[in-house]
């Protein structure tokens, strides 16, 4: 099971970005998918989820409205599109699988390697 996010990077305020979150070794049609993301001296945030078997999707009222979570079972990758970003949203961004959805870091059982979104004002 690996979980490999890409698609992070360097954005000005106001700016979009997309992460992707490749998933191997299992299906989407077997494990939920939720992004969490760890800002400089702060606990891991869980932010979106996308469930195994419907594709509901749960949200963090501080992304709610602007971030939107997809997914792609036939290639097996889960989609974080993060529109009108700002500095507060500047964090490690990861995915986590499970089998149901959770926004709490400990209900997660495979941990992609993570990737840095900046924000500058």
């Amino acid at each position: 099971v690996q979980l490999v996010e890409s698609g992070g990077g360097s954005v000005q305020a106001g700016e979009s970005l997309t992460l992707s979150c490749a998933a191997s070794g299992f299906s989407l049609d077997h494990y939920a998918i939720a992004w969490f993301r760890q800002a400089p001296g702060a606990d891991r945030e869980g932010i979106s989820c996308i469930d195994r078997s419907d594709g509901y999707t749960y949200y963090a009222d501080s992304v709610k409205g602007r971030f939107t979570l997809s997914k792609d079972n036939a290639k097996s990758t889960v989609f974080l599109q993060m529109n009108s970003l700002s500095p507060e949203d500047t964090a490690v961004y990861y995915c986590a699988a499970a089998y149901q959805c959770s926004l709490s870091p400990e209900e997660l059982t495979y941990w992609g390697q993570g990737t840095q979104v900046t924000v500058s004002p």
